[in-house]
């Protein structure tokens, strides 16, 4: 996937995670705690993509992002970080707040 599919998926989609593995069977912890808070806030419209299937996308997500760690949540078009970031703002109520 280019840099060019990635900034499309990201701005047409309300929240993406792009993870290891899929929601179902995710490969790494991380993408598995990810996935669980997005399940237990009742995220309806997620979209995700396994970086692991594409390796275009594996190397290409981390430049389109600046971000060095797959999982990474995009909400309204903005990045907003790995399954740490989305816990500590699942704890204090911000991640609720967004996906509102």
């Amino acid at each position: 996937m280019t840099l060019e599919e990635i900034d499309q998926l990201v701005k047409n989609n309300r929240v993406v995670l792009f993870m290891k593995g899929m929601p179902t069977f995710p490969q790494c912890g991380f993408s598995g705690r990810a996935i669980q808070i997005l399940k237990v806030l009742n995220v309806a419209d997620l979209v995700t993509y396994d970086v692991l299937s594409d390796e275009e996308l594996r190397s290409n997500i981390k430049e389109y992002s600046s971000w060095p760690t797959v999982p990474q949540l995009y909400i309204n078009g903005e990045l907003i970080g790995g399954s740490d970031i989305m816990m500590e703002m699942y704890e204090n109520g911000e991640l609720a707040d967004l996906l509102k």
